[in-house]
């Protein structure tokens, strides 16, 4: 993620941030530049200070306080690019469900940030079918034998469990499920990995390389899990897989590997915003020092990030310990699973 500021006032800004708190302009995220910009008032419509030859309106979930993304007033779309992909919302007359879905907004809304930035294809549903990406945001039935709601990944359909922005219920299914790390973005970062294995994969004739990393992904996928949880990961998991969950299927290992691939370009984006380095004192050589002095977005290859990866996360990590909270980033990341990160990266920046 970009560090953002007012234009009007140099004030720093969040990028959920709808109102500037020192000058008060308006603000919006206009994703053709991908910046938060201030606003001035043309009429109904606005004029960002960013992109000033550009009229804009808000999305239309900025009247739930759930978007602050701008689309172009000469545009025949309602929703912005975010939003445009939501199939479902859950039912906002019903108590919290408002305070749950914009909780799954900012998710939702940080991960197209990092889909755009690094220009993967994001068509929707009513574009291509097929191929399009759908977003479906269930609550739970109030039956008592009504089917639970899954979040997972459907054919380009990903249903995200309103429970999961409940905070004590993620914690609760974050323990039960023997999970370091469970998050909204987390989720998405995921799932989304899912329908890219479909699109950049399966479509993209890359499955025998994938394979090679990752494992035949055309055993049982159902068998597969029911094994998993009745056996849990293998003793030495963390010799090969990012996670517990990774060991499950290929599929998952994919889809795992790719969100720590997103977790580790968006983190180290905002490392270079604020200019963070590390040089321990009392490390002896130079394996730990790192810059982040390059658009992680954009880099030449895995050993780049890796390199400003494993210092910074190891910074963070005594950091949230000096204030009793968890690891920022509990995971090892051992030489199969760089070599898997490294597949992802070719993935999403292929060779000319």
């Amino acid at each position: 993620m970009k560090l953002f500021k007012c234009q009007s006032c140099q004030q720093i800004l969040y990028f959920e941030n709808d109102v500037c708190v020192k000058c008060g302009h308006k603000l919006g995220y206009v994703p053709d530049v991908a910046t938060v910009s201030a606003l001035e008032p043309e009429g109904e419509l606005w004029r960002a200070l960013a992109s000033p030859k550009v009229l804009y309106r808000f999305c239309a979930n900025a009247q739930h306080a759930a978007c602050n993304w701008l689309v172009e007033s000469t545009s025949s779309e309602t929703f912005c690019l975010s939003c445009r992909h939501n199939r479902m919302i859950p039912d906002l007359t019903i108590p919290d469900n408002l305070a749950h879905w914009q909780k799954i907004e900012i998710a939702k809304h940080r991960l197209f940030y990092s889909l755009l930035r690094l220009k993967l294809p994001v068509p929707t549903k009513p574009e291509s079918p097929e191929e399009g990406l759908a977003f479906d945001f269930l609550a739970e039935l109030p039956q008592s034998n009504a089917p639970r709601v899954m979040t997972g990944h459907d054919n380009g359909l990903i249903t995200i469990a309103l429970a999961e922005a409940d905070d004590a219920v993620r914690e609760q299914n974050r323990v039960a499920m023997h999970e370091p790390y469970r998050t909204l973005l987390g989720h998405f970062r995921h799932e989304i990995g899912h329908y890219y294995w479909d699109r950049l994969v399966r479509d993209g004739g890359q499955l025998d390389a994938c394979r090679q990393l990752f494992g035949d992904d055309s055993q049982d996928y159902g068998q597969a899990l029911q094994a998993y949880y009745a056996n849990g990961a293998p003793p030495d998991w963390q010799s090969n897989f990012v996670s517990q969950y990774a060991t499950s299927h290929p599929w998952e290992d994919f889809a795992e590997t790719w969100a720590h691939y997103l977790h580790i370009v968006d983190t180290l984006e905002i490392a270079r915003a604020f200019g963070l380095s590390t040089q321990p004192r009392l490390a002896k050589g130079e394996e730990l020092d790192a810059t982040v002095d390059f658009d992680p977005y954009r880099a030449a290859e895995i050993g780049q990030l890796i390199d400003s990866w494993t210092p910074l996360s190891l910074a963070l990590n005594s950091l949230n310990r000096a204030m009793g909270q968890p690891d920022v980033y509990p995971f090892v990341l051992s030489p199969p699973v760089i070599e898997k990160l490294g597949l992802i990266h070719r993935l999403v920046h292929p060779a000319p």
